[in-house]
């Protein structure tokens, strides 16, 4: 399934070109966060949660494929990752993330790892 990790589950609910900035993010274990940026790039999907003070500040990536289910009435995104999970992923990198694809394998590998 970690070839999957950055495109959407076709049970997710996405729709492309909807717009999911502010929506707040749901771990398995409860909020982490709200979107501040998400791309729907086919075979790099991701978000990018800003956990606020909840983990200082930190922002990080999370692959489309760790999204379970998208609730546009609620403006709520759920994941199936956990919030330790979450703070002890890799921060996210705003200047690798785009143009360098060793970033995204090992965001990939992190994350199929806790598949």
């Amino acid at each position: 399934m970690s070839e999957n990790i950055w495109g959407y589950h076709p049970a997710s609910g996405h729709q492309t070109g909807t717009d999911l900035i502010g929506f707040k993010v749901e771990a398995t274990d409860g909020s982490i966060g709200k979107i501040d940026k998400h791309s729907d790039g086919v075979g790099a999907a991701y978000l990018v949660v800003d956990t606020g003070v909840w983990i200082f500040g930190k922002h990080v990536l999370l692959p489309a494929g760790t999204i379970t289910r998208i609730d546009t009435a609620e403006e709520k995104v759920y994941v199936d990752r956990t919030k330790d999970e979450i703070k002890d992923a890799p921060e996210f990198d705003k200047d690798r993330h785009t143009g360098d694809p060793r970033y995204l394998e090992q965001l990939g590998k992190y994350y199929g790892q806790h598949m």
